[in-house]
């Protein structure tokens, strides 16, 4: 398949221990080079699981990585995550499996199974992916170098409603969200409660317990309605609060921590459909899925106001979900929420430069 990727501008078999080695990354935490969220649900579907993708560069070349990359049919993406060594992770919405892809070779192998439940927003901690769980209700955290499962986590009791979105980790905590209820949940992480700053023999915090998960409600500005709710996070220029995008009414929130939500003044912009967010320094980028287009969006340093400065799109998208950044390009996986899923359904990333 070969379609062109030009970005136009608008106005205002390798195993796990071997792919860690070869495509291992470390992202830091106060840049937000990962993507997540989600606008569609989950479901049953084909999956990728265990085959190499083509290694295709279909379009041309943006800086050193090809521009469209496939991924294996079926998969079904929806997350993403990058860091060093132009790796891609991406998650599968038909099983959950998590996708090692070379964004320069287009070479990749499913690194880690699913446990047949979607696997939505993505966020890298060092050697750790954290990985929000859709319509399964939990979450876990897997270890990139092994692909083994560190810690599984529920988040909502079975049951209940849910679709956990997407996820940002900060200093302190790992934020999911959940477009079915106003609420965010939390994974505390470092000086807190009875880890006291402990880390593990990596450097890095140690994983809470079970019973140390929070349920935070959204309260304030915030507005819940019927649909999909809040989706993409990541934090607030100066890192005081958390920032969530309501998918259904395209408005975007400052959140704090006891889950109090003002509204963001964007001078009157809806990001409709808003899915995946990447903030760099101050400047966000907000994937609006079924719109195939990319807000930037110039913030003021505590997140209450900001306005939109640019819209990237490209022929080659595909209702792309989420963004994330390697090296100077960006790279989105198309979730292609219109066309009907089957084992055979053609997948692909597609890069662009901004």
């Amino acid at each position: 398949m070969t379609r062109p990727t030009t970005l136009m501008r608008l106005s205002g078999g390798l195993g796990a221990a071997t792919l860690a080695a070869g495509l291992a990354l470390s992202a830091p935490l106060a840049h937000a080079h990962d993507g997540g969220g989600n606008g569609g649900s989950g479901g049953s579907g084909g999956s990728g699981s265990g085959s190499s993708g083509s290694g295709s560069g279909h379009g041309g070349n943006i800086g050193n990585a090809p521009s469209h990359l496939d991924l294996p049919d079926g998969f079904r993406p929806e997350g993403i995550a990058t860091g060093s060594r132009h790796t891609a992770y991406l998650g599968s919405l038909a099983d959950g499996d998590i996708y090692a892809l070379d964004l320069h070779s287009g070479e990749g192998e499913v690194i880690s199974q699913g446990p047949g439940t979607p696997s939505t927003g993505l966020k890298v901690d060092h050697d750790r992916l954290f990985v929000s769980g859709g319509s399964g209700g939990d979450a876990r955290v897997i270890d990139l170098r092994s692909g083994e499962v560190l810690k599984s986590y529920t988040l909502v009791p079975a049951g209940t409603p849910s679709f956990i979105n997407d996820v940002i980790v900060t200093g302190d905590a790992a934020w999911f969200t959940d477009s079915l209820d106003n609420a965010l949940y939390r994974l505390p992480l470092g000086d807190e409660q009875h880890h006291h700053g402990k880390h593990d023999r990596h450097g890095h915090h140690s994983l809470p317990d079970q019973s140390e998960v929070q349920k935070v409600d959204l309260t304030g500005d915030w507005v819940q309605n019927a649909g999909m709710n809040a989706n993409g996070i990541t934090t607030t220029p100066d890192g005081r609060a958390l920032l969530v995008v309501n998918s259904t009414n395209g408005l975007l929130y400052r959140v704090d921590d006891d889950g109090a939500a003002q509204q963001v003044d964007l001078g009157g912009y809806l990001a409709t459909n808003g899915d995946g967010l990447l903030r760099e320094g101050r400047t966000l980028y907000a994937v609006q899925n079924q719109l195939n287009k990319v807000a930037v969006l110039r913030l003021d340093r505590d997140g209450l106001g900001g306005e939109l400065r640019a819209t990237l799109t490209s022929p080659d998208f595909d209702v792309p979900t989420t963004i994330a950044r390697s090296g100077g390009d960006l790279f989105l996986p198309n979730a292609r929420f219109t066309t009907p899923p089957t084992p055979t359904t053609p997948y692909w990333v597609t890069g662009i430069d901004d």
